[in-house]
This record gives C-alpha cells, sequence and structure tokens, in this order.
C-alpha cells in the first residue's frame, strides 16, 4: 500500500465516523431514554400495587375488627348508633379499596381478597340482622363470632401473598 492509499483509506474511516458519531449517539440516547420510561412505568405500577395492598389490607382488617366490636357490644346490650355509623363507613370503605384492587392486583391475590371479603360481609349481614332482631334459626352473637373467627387465617394468607408478590421475603 502506498501512502496516498493509506491517506485515503484514513481520510475515508475519519469522514465516516464524523458522519455516524451522530446517528450513533442519537440512537444510544433513544434507547437509553426507552429504558428509563420502563423502568420508570414498571416503578409506577409497583407503587400501585403496593399502594393498593396497603388500602386492601388495612381496610379488610378495619372492617374485620369493628365486626368483633359490634358483636361483643350487641352482646352486651350497649351497641350505639355511633358503632353502627363506624362499621357502615368501614364496609364502605372496604368495598372501595376492594374494588379498587381488582383493577390492579394479580388474580391470586384477588382470589385471597374474594376469599376474606366472602367472610367479612357474611359476618356484616349477620350483624345487622341481629342487631334488627332478625336473626336465622340458631344465629346469635357467639355463632356469628365464631363464622368471623374464619376471616382471620384467609387475612394472613392474604397478606402474605401480597407481601410475596411485592418482593417482601421476610
Amino acid at each position: 500500500m502506498t501512502a496516498a492509499v493509506t491517506a485515503m483509506i484514513t481520510a475515508v474511516v475519519g469522514v465516516l465516523g464524523t458522519l455516524f458519531a451522530p446517528v450513533l449517539s442519537q440512537r444510544l440516547t433513544a434507547r437509553q431514554r426507552a429504558e428509563d420510561v420502563q423502568v420508570a412505568e414498571r416503578r409506577r405500577l409497583f407503587e400501585e400495587r403496593r399502594d393498593a395492598y396497603t388500602a386492601m389490607n388495612r381496610s379488610s382488617r378495619h372492617f374485620h375488627t369493628l365486626l368483633k366490636d359490634a358483636l361483643h357490644r350487641i352482646r352486651d346490650g350497649v351497641y350505639t348508633e355511633r358503632e353502627r355509623d363506624q362499621l357502615e363507613e368501614a364496609r364502605r370503605e372496604h368495598r372501595d379499596r376492594y374494588a379498587e384492587a381488582q383493577m390492579v392486583v394479580p388474580e391470586r391475590v384477588l382470589d385471597a381478597s374474594r376469599a376474606v371479603n366472602e367472610v367479612l360481609v357474611a359476618a356484616d349481614a349477620a350483624v345487622k340482622r341481629l342487631d334488627r332482631g332478625l336473626t336465622r334459626d340458631g344465629e346469635n352473637a357467639e355463632r356469628i363470632m365464631l363464622d368471623l373467627k374464619e376471616a382471620e387465617p384467609r387475612l394472613t394468607a392474604m397478606r402474605r401473598l401480597m407481601r410475596a408478590d411485592l418482593g417482601v421475603t421476610e
């Protein structure tokens, strides 16, 4: 190879490098932006799911606690309008959090929350019947309390599934 050919090749490589550098830089920048958008979207979805889990867990446990309190107060004859209102508010809150969770959580978590919901809704209906004096055969505060205990392992199972889905191992 002569010095002229070497110079020509060097010049062509230099010009091509100069021409393609902005294109390559732009492609790398676009790829990085796309990756950043994906990371941000995954983070947003994770946070949305975590918030739904937190709200669902809190509202389910609160509703469960107020149902137990209502049964004790009805049994003791000290159930007031204030407690009725609190229980109704907790029921509505639970219903709303359950509806929100249905839109963002995986099916296995929905199955667990559905199992909790079944017990809580049944207990709420029984508490209302008991409070109004319209109980079914064999229905009393103690029996409803036993039925409501079925929610406790279901609440635990639901919480475990939620934590596992969020990647919490301990």
